[in-house]
């Protein structure tokens, strides 16, 4: 505010309500507010308004969080272009951008006619320092002219503030810059509606436009329904009622302070409510000025979208293909509240909201609610969602495994892990980890979970929420009795489900199937995961080692060093590593030959890497005459690798760990010293091709956000395809590569966060006042070379408007995953607010909401924000593909890749019906290469 003219901004600003009307200066007296006005400016002191560019600095990458001090107040809301009128009468500072590299600062007003645009000061005489409405060609928003994008200054202006007009014989641009983007909206807005519906340009009435009709008309109905009495006045607790009930989200303590401003304000003497103060209230209250804005920009400033305007949006800004306008009408009936806009085919402003905040218009696109990828490929080809550990925050005073194993398979795990030990009364009970001495809240010793319930439980929940197959990773230390028990209750427990290989004794020859099977092939079986006896084992039990990560329930541990016999031959690259000598153990045959994958460590991975090391072809790995037991073959295991091992693994020998994840499972659960439950870093592993990255699914954050967005991709299947490049033998990629991603198109993503609406109080603030500041912060994962971390500056509401524009390159589209965060920019610390995080695959573009979430991924009602999103390719050709290929659609044949609209100039028309099928070629020949 302490900007030049800071003081005329003030001087100018008005308190605006709906039908355009001041505080201080009523519309109806045209001459008083005019003389008024005049002395405004009088009274105002003159100063130097040249801002020189001596030293023309570019805006670093990263932003500094600021505090926005918008040249509007808070409480102001734009509903009409009578508003817009109200305000540009009233008048506010703009900069003037000139092609001589300067900016100037002037204070610019619709003289009380509507008929004129006026500046002050000016070295002009009264009667040049003005431009007839009469003579404006064109108002455009952004930087759009050759003075913006060619002259220095104008770099460092915000480019949504800014606007141009063009005007004149010769064509001339007043190109201006306004405070904030609300105030730009305002002016582009008004003058707009000047230049489309010159009839209203002398002091006509904008306030019986057809939408302001239909609008009014609708709250009026509204309100006769909850006045029973037909007297035309309700209590105040019926209109609050009434208005939450029309603008879901709106709180009631504002509704009720603004019906007592208006009671002291018309010293009214009772809390009665009229329809007029109703219409009042509720659109300063429900009116969403972006909303407002973006509908008369595509409604020609009709305030009212008619079928073919909404078709216009859909398939221009949407990117929805082949609308039609009986679709548009569905759409009208859906979402418009109004009698009168149902029977005339047309949009209010009201349904425009209702449809832009419905999950039509979400972020995430609805065709990945479904199973929407390839099932039918091996295993090892998907990543899967895996679970650790399964008890609540409150673990220390109660066992509540059981609750968290039926939380882990309703969110759709896929990987489950159970730990069992010698129990009672010759039955095994489930070890909880860390879990010796557990007490109930009454300090009394808590009743162990027996094997056999948590199988039961288990079972029944398995195939709820996805029909694709269940790992359990079996990690025992029973005795031979107790195992045979175990055994028994698998098998009674899981029935057929329990898959089982056909020849268990052949895994490895020549004849079996070589790769593991699919999900889809493995729909609805529970596949073990454990130690197996070897082949030639005949006998009822036999003895298998038992390695490091077994013995401690199966995280790895990463502090204890590691030494192999081979490690010579593999060279320096893992010469740190060692590995004390495993313990041995007896197993019985029945436990083993339920088994359909066997669980090893680092260890195995080091053998198989040595032996690709001596082999002379690739392929003697796979029949080699000496592959007679599960050791020699990777196809049937899972691999447990801890943090420091894979992360030493992918920046030593990144190529033989992603070679070995196209045809085994690699499992990275937390390390043990992990025992505050917190959670590793997902990416960096996923971009390794490790299939299960294990959670502890009680414990909230970041990590468990991205987990969520990751899943959500297929339908929550808990299988999501790894990206191609993963996938295929691609000798040059290397997850730590910066910039160009090789066999990968990089895309631009382009994120404008537009506003807020109904932002909660921080669960858990001091804050005593239900006054926040919000700010968004936006976040990229992926591989190293797309992370990325911006935000925008801090507001002072909570519904508040931000307008900022954000840029990311992204090098992998199919691991990056977007984040957004709501923090409360408080005096001690940034508050949790919400959070959303969407793979990149399923952005959709256009304009749309972000449903916001909690901590624990629950839905925060009527809690969302409000952006625009445009995906091109890294050379702006465009709109790049946002899909995965990955995706399944239809065959290329019966796809309509390129389709035309007529706009009505026919040079153009026949240009582009000309280069249809040079089009439709290009596009069907980019598709087939990738």
């Amino acid at each position: 505010r302490q900007g030049c003219g800071g003081e005329r901004s003030r001087a100018g600003a008005q308190e605006l309500h709906p039908g355009g009307m001041s505080q201080t200066e009523p519309s109806s007296n045209q001459q008083d507010s005019e003389a008024l006005q005049q002395e405004r400016m009088k009274a105002v002191p003159r100063r130097s308004s040249i801002i020189k560019d001596h030293t023309v600095q570019k805006a670093g990458s990263g932003r500094k969080k600021t505090v926005s001090f918008s040249s509007m107040s808070s409480e102001k809301k734009v509903s009409s272009v009578a508003d817009c009128l109200a305000f540009m009468q009233g008048g506010c500072e703009l900069k003037k951008v000139r092609p001589n590299s300067r900016i100037y600062c002037r204070f610019y007003t619709l003289d009380p006619d509507s008929t004129c645009l006026c500046w002050e000061p000016s070295k002009k005489n009264s009667e040049r320092a003005r431009l007839q409405i009469s003579k404006i060609h064109e108002v455009r928003t952004g930087k759009t002219t050759d003075t913006f994008r060619h002259h220095g200054p104008a770099e460092q202006l915000p480019e949504e503030a800014a606007f141009s007009i063009i005007h004149g014989d010769g064509y001339q641009s007043l190109d201006l810059v306004a405070l904030s983007p609300d105030v730009a909206n305002i002016w582009v807005t008004g003058l707009c509606y000047l230049v489309t519906q010159p009839e209203h340009a002398h002091g006509g009435g904008p306030e019986d436009s057809l939408g302001s009709k239909i609008r009014y008309d609708w709250l009026a109905a509204e309100f006769g329904k909850s006045d029973e009495d037909g007297n035309g006045i309700v209590s105040e607790d019926t209109a609050v009622a009434t208005i939450c009930r029309l603008c879901p989200g709106t709180k009631e303590a504002k509704v009720r302070l603004k019906f007592k401003e208006m009671q002291r304000s018309k010293e009214k003497l009772t809390s009665h409510v009229t329809l007029e103060e109703f219409q009042e209230a509720y659109c300063e209250l429900c009116t969403r000025p972006e909303v407002y804005f973006l509908l008369v920009q595509l409604s020609q400033d009709r305030e009212c979208l008619h079928a073919q305007d909404l078709q216009l949006f859909l398939e221009t800004e949407q990117g929805v293909a082949h609308t039609t306008a009986e679709g548009c009408l569905a759409i009208v009936k859906q979402f418009e509240p109004s009698a009168l806009g149902r029977e005339q085919g047309i949009l209010s402003l009201d349904g425009l909201a209702r449809y832009l905040q419905s999950p039509e218009c979400h972020l995430f696109d609805p065709e990945h609610q479904h199973v929407c990828q390839n099932m039918s490929l091996p295993l090892p080809h998907y990543y899967i969602s895996a679970s650790y550990h399964y008890l609540s925050e409150d673990h220390l005073h109660r066992g509540d495994s059981l609750e968290g194993l039926m939380k882990a398979l309703q969110v759709g795990c896929r990987c489950l892990e159970l730990s069992v030990r010698d129990g009672p009364e010759n039955e095994p009970v489930l070890w909880l980890g860390h879990g010796s001495g557990l007490q109930n809240s009454d300090k009394t010793p808590t009743p162990p979970t027996t094997a056999c319930s948590a199988l039961e439980f288990v079972n029944k929940y398995a195939f709820l929420t996805s029909p694709y197959p269940l790992l359990i990773l079996l990690s025992h230390q029973c005795s031979s009795a107790q195992q045979q028990v175990l055994a028994e209750h698998l098998q009674r427990v899981f029935g057929t489900r329990l898959y089982i290989p056909a020849v268990p004794s052949a895994i490895g020859k020549v004849g079996f199937a070589a790769v593991l099977p699919s999900p889809e092939e493995l729909k609805g079986r529970v596949l073990l995961v454990g130690k197996k006896l070897p082949e030639e084992e005949e006998g009822s039990e036999g003895e298998v080692s038992e390695e490091e990560e077994d013995i401690l329930g199966g995280a790895p541990p990463d502090d204890r060093q590691m030494s192999f016999p081979e490690e010579e031959e593999m060279g320096v690259a893992l010469r740190n590593l060692s590995l004390q000598r495993p313990r041995h153990f007896h197993l019985r045959k029945e436990l083993s030959d339920l088994v359909a994958l066997r669980h090893s460590g680092i260890a195995y991975f080091c053998n198989h890497r040595a032996k690709q090391k001596r082999s002379t072809t690739p392929s003697s790995v796979l029949v080699s005459p000496n592959a007679t037991t599960p050791q020699n073959t990777t196809y049937w295991t899972l691999c447990s690798l801890g943090k420091v091992q894979a992360n030493r693994m992918a920046s030593e020998i990144p190529k033989d760990l992603v070679a070995f994840t196209q045809t085994a499972l690699i499992r990275v659960p937390p390390s043990l010293p992990h025992e505050d439950s917190s959670n590793l870093s997902l990416q960096e592993f996923w971009m390794l091709g490790c299939q299960l990255v294990a959670l502890n699914r009680q414990s909230p954050g970041a990590m468990l956000d991205l987990d969520r967005a990751r899943f959500t991709q297929n339908g929550g299947c808990g299988f999501v395809l790894c990206p191609t490049i993963l996938r295929e033998d691609v000798s040059n990629f290397t997850a730590n590569s910066q910039g160009f991603v090789p066999g990968m198109p990089a895309q631009t993503l382009r994120v404008k966060v537009i506003s807020a609406q109904n932002l909660p109080k921080p669960q858990g603030s001091d804050t005593k006042n239900n006054v926040i500041n919000p700010y968004v912060v936006l976040e990229m994962h992926g591989v190293p070379a797309d992370y990325a971390e911006q935000h925008t500056h801090t507001a002072g509401q909570d519904s508040p408007l931000f307008d900022e524009t954000f840029e990311f390159q992204v090098n992998m589209p199919e691991l990056a995953i977007l984040r957004f965060v709501v923090l409360d920019d408080s005096c001690t610390s940034d508050d949790f607010i919400g959070q959303y995080s969407v793979v990149f695959e399923c952005i959709q573009p256009g304009y749309r909401t972000v449903p916001l979430l909690g901590r624990e991924g629950d839905v925060l009602p009527c809690t969302s924000l409000f952006i625009h999103v445009t995906i091109t390719n890294r050379r702006g050709g465009g709109k790049a593909h946002a899909k995965s290929l990955s995706v399944l659609r239809g065959s290329h044949q019966d796809r309509e890749y390129v389709t035309l609209r007529n706009v009505g100039i026919k040079l153009l028309d026949d240009s582009f019906c000309a280069a249809k099928e040079s089009l439709t070629e290009a596009i069907e020949l980019r598709v087939n290469v990738q």
